[in-house]
């Protein structure tokens, strides 16, 4: 998605989260709240000044990054939504969500790479390797395991009345334009789970969706890109069909 975005003449700010990819991966798994990642996407906007952003997000990218414009709304221009949710706490969670929970409490040394060659059947086996490199060992992985238990999960769980306020201010007071893309294979945030989150989301028109595409939907993300910017009118024409 990125060479999309910045070929369009855009800058892309792609911050890691705690846990992953270059950030800090502290070992103490109770470090890794709701909070402490919230506030640090919170920090990182503040310290660049970050100004008209296009929130593109998915996953945790949308559980933490939806509940942001309610706090700044003058820094927020679009969102760009892709297999997500938010956390209120107070809807059943999918049945693939929580196979994918269990799961990670059973296999905590689970492999990234081996993850994404089994959801993105595309990827190289390079692009595989490059999820496992931030992780040469199973003390690197607090951070990843952490994420499955963060997920709000009842209505008093910390986070959840936090993201019900997301909502409600996602839903009456939202005004920027939004675009909504689901890969319609994944079992975990697909669909269902998206539609939910359509109707919570003012303006949020009927999504694009990609029958190919699984959680992993950024991973099939050039013509989603594509679409995201024609349809917000941020595609220069003279590149739109390259």
């Amino acid at each position: 998605m990125i060479p999309i975005f910045t070929e369009a003449g855009h800058r892309v700010v792609a911050p890691d989260f705690f846990g992953f990819g270059r950030s800090d991966k502290p070992v103490d798994e109770a470090v890794y709240t709701f909070e402490f990642h919230r506030n640090s996407l919170i920090a990182f906007i503040e310290q660049l000044d970050l100004k008209n952003i296009n929130l593109v997000c998915q996953d945790w990218g949308g559980l933490l990054g939806l509940t942001l414009p309610m706090d700044m709304p003058e820094r927020f221009s679009r969102l760009f939504i892709m297999n997500t949710t938010l956390g209120a706490g107070d809807v059943q969670l999918s049945q693939g969500f929580l196979d994918w929970r269990s799961w990670v409490r059973k296999n905590p040394d689970f492999s990234a790479a081996r993850l994404l060659k089994l959801t993105c059947p595309h990827l190289s086996e390079r692009e595989c390797a490059a999820y496992d490199a931030p992780f040469p060992d199973t003390s690197y992985k607090a951070g990843v395991r952490r994420f499955p238990e963060l997920v709000p999960d009842r209505s008093d769980t910390p986070g959840a009345e936090l993201s019900r306020k997301a909502r409600d201010w996602l839903r009456d007071k939202w005004t920027g334009p939004v675009f909504m893309a689901v890969g319609m294979k994944d079992p975990v945030l697909g669909p269902p789970v998206m539609q939910v989150l359509r109707n919570d989301i003012r303006n949020c028109p009927e999504p694009y969706e990609h029958y190919e595409a699984g959680h992993f939907v950024q991973e099939w993300g050039e013509e989603i890109a594509k679409k995201a910017l024609k349809d917000f009118e941020l595609f220069p024409k003279s590149i739109e069909d390259k």
